[in-house]
């Protein structure tokens, strides 16, 4: 089914169409790769217009810019869902006889001998042959607009590398004065003195609650956090939760507080970005997403083939910590590539960021983990979370990681397009996929309770 409105102006005109079912869009090949139409809206002071283009390429603002004469970003979420609901979509279709708006069509488009459009309707598409592609966007302007993605091929032996690409992203895109070492030219912070107590402590065979609960204690802030967290709703601890001895005992348990604590002297570490992608969600509220939820799904994992819990707990707390890097190292770019993010919601953040910087957050991330001191499992689970063919040491932190934020997607949590998650990747990691979903599926109901365990460390 496909909704009446767009039924009636493709009647009228005896436009020939097919309706074919699809699986929602994967990131960087789309439903249907180059023929797969997305599209997209944009906005500045002169008024809308949308811009038609393949799945496997990437709209450019900045080229745009050059050849329209205009500044355009996208139009905010709530004003698409408005436009929809007028026209009784559940997305937008790219018809400019239904809406009115101009619309650019991409040059790639018409290199297809059949395409696929969104039909408005939620799980179906429309099905055209170019001939009837080109006849139901006559009035539409063929114009150039995007770049073509290229995959990227899986990287095994990746710290030199990174570390080389991060060094000329950082000449090529600052004027910060290139000295010796990386990190002196970035200006890092050095690791928090109170995670490095805590990471000593993970690793002391003979740490007890009251030397962990010591060393808490010494940052205030910390301290109210994790008691703040062990008091949540979500862990529903009968009584009052009085001091960090008590979150450790009765709640959340040494291994867990440990993880905890270094996530969020991580975390505060590096200030929050003042600009984001519009509809993003706030970076807390992501880390408790995921650290609540690839905690549940580990302990589905058969216990021979279990990673350890605590540090897949960190890995989720920490999971986009390269944002934050991100923002910290290039400012103004870091604005540009949210407005891209904003005007490609059919594409990963990682592919945005290698077109404008040649680097990606994943890498700044495992970068300075590494540099830190943090546990190469971290590093490598931070560093591979988007890569599902990475087969190195402690692959199957980052498979997890993986698996976890896109059954977060599932459940609309968290940022970024649907993708599908392969077969083999539940196989590798010993994980039932219907008991997987239906895990991640169950924290959803709760995402009031989580968001508000967030909240605690957002301000």
């Amino acid at each position: 089914m496909i909704p009446s409105k767009v039924k009636q102006l493709l009647d009228n005109q005896a436009i020939a169409y097919n309706v074919t079912s699809v699986p929602r869009l994967v990131a960087g090949q789309g439903r249907c790769g180059a023929s797969h139409v997305v599209v997209v809206m944009l906005e500045d002071e002169i008024g809308r217009l949308q811009v038609l283009f393949p799945a496997d390429h990437l709209i450019d603002l900045g080229k745009l810019e050059k050849l329209l004469g205009r500044s355009l970003r996208a139009t905010p979420c709530s004003e698409l869902r408005s436009i929809c609901q007028e026209h009784g979509l559940d997305a937008l279709t790219g018809l400019p006889q239904l809406t009115g708006i101009p619309t650019i069509v991409d040059s790639a488009l018409y290199e297809q001998a059949e395409l696929m459009m969104e039909s408005g309707a939620e799980s179906n598409l429309l099905q055209l042959t170019q001939d009837e592609f080109r006849r139901i966007l006559r009035e539409a302007t063929p114009l150039d607009a995007t770049i073509s993605v290229q995959p990227q091929e899986p990287v095994m032996s990746y710290l030199d590398q990174d570390v080389a690409e991060i060094s000329a992203a950082v000449k090529n895109f600052t004027t910060l004065r290139i000295k010796q070492r990386l990190e002196e030219t970035v200006e890092i912070p050095p690791l928090p003195r109170t995670a490095q107590r805590i990471i000593k402590l993970r690793v002391n065979p003979d740490a007890e609650i009251e030397d962990l609960t010591e060393v808490v204690e010494e940052d205030p802030s910390l301290a109210a956090q994790v008691v703040s967290w062990a008091a949540s709703p979500y862990y529903a601890a009968p009584g009052k939760i009085k001091s960090i001895e008590d979150a450790i005992i009765r709640v959340l348990g040494f291994d867990l507080v440990v993880n905890l604590a270094i996530g969020l002297a991580l975390g505060k570490s590096l200030a929050l970005p003042k600009d984001m992608p519009e509809g993003h969600t706030p970076y807390w509220v992501q880390s408790a997403y995921c650290a609540t939820a690839i905690d549940a799904l580990s302990s589905l994992i058969p216990r021979a083939s279990r990673p350890e819990k605590g540090l897949c707990y960190l890995s989720g707390l920490l999971h986009n910590f390269g944002y934050l890097v991100l923002s910290h190292v290039f400012p103004p770019h870091f604005s540009v590539i949210c407005r891209h993010l904003e005007a490609n919601p059919h594409a990963s953040h990682v592919e945005v960021e290698r077109h404008h910087l040649g680097i990606c957050r994943e890498q700044m991330a495992g970068w300075l983990m590494e540099l830190w001191g943090m546990p190469e499992e971290v590093v490598v689970a931070l560093r591979f979370q988007n890569e599902p063919r990475y087969s190195g040491k402690y692959a199957n932190y980052a498979r997890l990681l993986y698996v976890t934020l896109r059954l977060l997607r599932e459940q609309e949590l968290g940022d970024g397009p649907a993708e599908e998650v392969p077969a083999e990747m539940f196989e590798e990691l010993n994980l039932d996929p219907e008991q997987a979903r239906a895990t991640v599926a169950e924290l959803a109901q709760r995402r009031g309770e989580i968001e508000q365990m967030a909240h605690v460390f957002g301000h």
